[in-house]
């Protein structure tokens, strides 16, 4: 029989960390960035040509988030957006999801508003397909990240909180976790957070392998039904 992932509500009282095993989620994080950064080489050199042919500015998106305990780091992703554009509609958007309003109306997803002008046509492939993800292989190889882990957070966010969310942060954030893999943008902001917290309370390496098996069936799912 299957065994179920943890869900939202398995955010509640409970050991505040689960111990799991750091060493050798270490180990298996340095081998499989490293060899996934080698592998992928050439298709995240087509990725970066790709941005660079289409809009003007940089390839990589370098971006402050707030990682293990709470220190700031610079998370890499794929530029998706054009280059030096204002965050007020993005901050204005998940500051309303953490105030527990709906601004989802018109299919935008958790942490992404859907009709953001700012993103460019190779930015909307990206994301869709996850791929502008791939850059984070760097933040894993180097310790920042971890393969499975919270979702980086900004540090405007953390002011909203609920006392419970801060948990997050007892872990390396991840480049995929539980929320991705339960429900993706159907989720809202604050079931995201607890799902990250579930996360944390109950994580063990068995649980990160069934969310990394997960991660790619449901992303191509996703990105072939948008």
């Amino acid at each position: 029989m299957t065994r179920s992932l943890p869900a939202a509500r398995d955010a509640g009282p409970a050991p505040r960390v689960a111990p799991g095993s750091p060493r050798l989620t270490r180990a298996i994080d340095v081998v499989v960035s490293g060899a996934a950064l080698v592998a992928l080489s050439p298709l995240l050199l087509v990725l970066a040509g790709a941005v660079r042919a289409t809009s003007r500015g940089p390839a990589l998106f370098r971006q402050v988030r707030m990682g293990y305990r709470g220190q700031p780091f610079v998370m890499l992703k794929f530029r998706s957006m054009t280059d030096g554009c204002d965050d007020a509609v993005h901050r204005e958007y998940n500051l309303r999801e953490l105030a527990g309003e709906d601004p989802r109306a018109d299919g935008s997803g958790v942490f992404k508003p859907a009709a953001d002008p700012r993103v460019t046509r190779i930015g909307r492939l990206l994301r869709v397909t996850s791929l502008d993800e791939l850059p984070q292989l760097v933040n894993v190889f180097r310790g920042e990240m971890s393969l499975v882990g919270p979702r980086p957070a900004l540090d405007w966010e953390v002011a909203q909180y609920a006392p419970h969310h801060h948990d997050r942060f007892l872990v390396k954030p991840g480049i995929t976790g539980l929320w991705q893999v339960s429900g993706r943008n159907r989720l809202s902001m604050r079931e995201a957070l607890d799902l990250d917290v579930a996360y944390v309370r109950r994580r063990s390496l068995a649980l990160d392998l069934r969310i990394l098996a997960r991660t790619v069936p449901v992303v191509l799912h996703w990105g072939l039904t948008r």
